[in-house]
């Protein structure tokens, strides 16, 4: 836990999530401090994504009639979009095969929405 503390004072989140997903892989339950380690790290990789996504779309928007241009801000908006496929697939992975199913009881019910 020590080295995702470390990776998130600097500011290194893939550092922080690869850390952290081997950690949840083991399929050991996790305290709160590390549940909220793998959120932050993965909020914050794709929470950087969108935002590169954002930005290359607009300048994909604004290249028409340059189609070289063009074509180079969509194979790259591309690249973006599969990359944060790859992400979000990367976390429901981990909820699906380590995290509900190494989840005590009172945690489940604790977090049930009420009626």
């Amino acid at each position: 836990m020590q080295k995702a503390r470390l990776a998130k004072q600097a500011e290194r989140y893939d550092d922080m999530a690869a850390c952290r997903k081997s950690v949840t892989e083991q399929g050991a339950e996790l305290s709160n401090e590390e549940r909220n380690l793998l959120s932050v790290a993965y909020k914050n990789i794709v929470g950087a994504r969108r935002s590169s996504w954002r930005v290359v779309s607009s300048i994909e928007q604004k290249t028409e009639g340059a189609e070289k241009k063009q074509q180079m801000a969509r194979e790259y908006r591309e690249k973006i979009e599969t990359e944060l496929r790859d992400l979000c697939n990367d976390v429901l992975s981990l909820l699906k095969r380590s995290l509900i199913p190494s989840a005590s009881q009172a945690e489940t019910v604790e977090r049930l929405p009420l009626a």
